[in-house]
């Protein structure tokens, strides 16, 4: 398969950026949107010429740092991460866009590399679980519902990749936070600091200055991880349960009516 690709190049934080083509040939079907990348930079570094800045890690869907936007949809064309977006997925000798996740809160580094650490910052506010040393309670004494369990762990699955940053109109980040505080509110572990969690992690992503939510939901279609945007309602809940018995740092404006 050959394609033309549109590729941004930046060359660092605070730089304007501008789209650079490449023609690459011969690309296996089978290769996912990575590998592709990674023939292109090699030829790039045979011909002594600056390669291609982008990240990854597992390529296996589970670190999220592979933040790709290809032909304007966060990840690719099909709800899964770029490093399982196949080359099969595209028409042979099509054009494709790709460019870094974009969001004022996401800055790009180089190239298609962003610094998402902002999200990092929102998970740090949550704070840990408070554990005691010494003998510990039965596990089996902590009953969990199975319906309950299945919803905790369908928050859980969230990879912090900051594809719904991107895809929102807003650039917010509720469908992640709230995938976050959903998970430990649910479960026995996660009651302790439930509602400093909701209030900390709300006011940490107001400071981080992600926008409003107003229910676009275009942040649950692009989700590799298929999080429902009930995580959403649930935070809502949860951070105006919090602040009856906790005054927060300053009043939200994250919230969708």
């Amino acid at each position: 398969m050959n394609f033309k690709l549109e590729i941004w190049r930046q060359f660092e934080s605070g730089e304007d950026g501008t789209f650079e083509s490449f023609e690459v040939t011969d690309i296996d079907p089978e290769a996912s949107f990575l590998e592709m990348l990674d023939q292109l930079n090699e030829r790039l570094s045979h011909e002594k010429k600056r390669t291609v800045a982008f990240d990854s890690d597992c390529r296996e869907g589970i670190c999220g740092s592979c933040s790709l936007v290809i032909d304007g949809n966060p990840h690719g064309p099909r709800q899964v991460t770029s490093c399982q977006t196949y080359m099969r997925d595209f028409i042979d000798g099509a054009t494709i866009k790709v460019e870094p996740f974009r969001s004022n809160t996401l800055p790009v580094i180089r190239d298609l590399v962003t610094d998402r650490s902002a999200l990092d910052r929102v998970i740090q506010a949550g704070g840990y679980i408070s554990t005691t040393t010494g003998p510990q309670p039965e596990p089996n004494s902590m009953l969990v519902a199975p319906e309950v369990q299945e919803e905790a762990m369908d928050a859980a699955i969230c990879i912090g990749c900051g594809a719904c940053v991107a895809a929102c109109p807003n650039g917010a980040a509720m469908l992640f936070t709230g995938a976050k505080v959903t998970h430990f509110s649910l479960l026995p572990q996660g009651q302790p600091e439930r509602e400093s969690r909701a209030i900390n992690m709300v006011d940490q992503m107001d400071e981080e200055g992600f926008g409003g939510c107003t229910n676009f939901g275009e942040c649950a279609r692009v989700c590799p991880q298929d999080i429902s945007l009930d995580v959403i309602g649930t935070l809502n809940r949860e951070y105006r349960k919090a602040s009856l018995s906790k005054k927060p740092k300053h009043t939200p404006t994250v919230f969708a009516q």
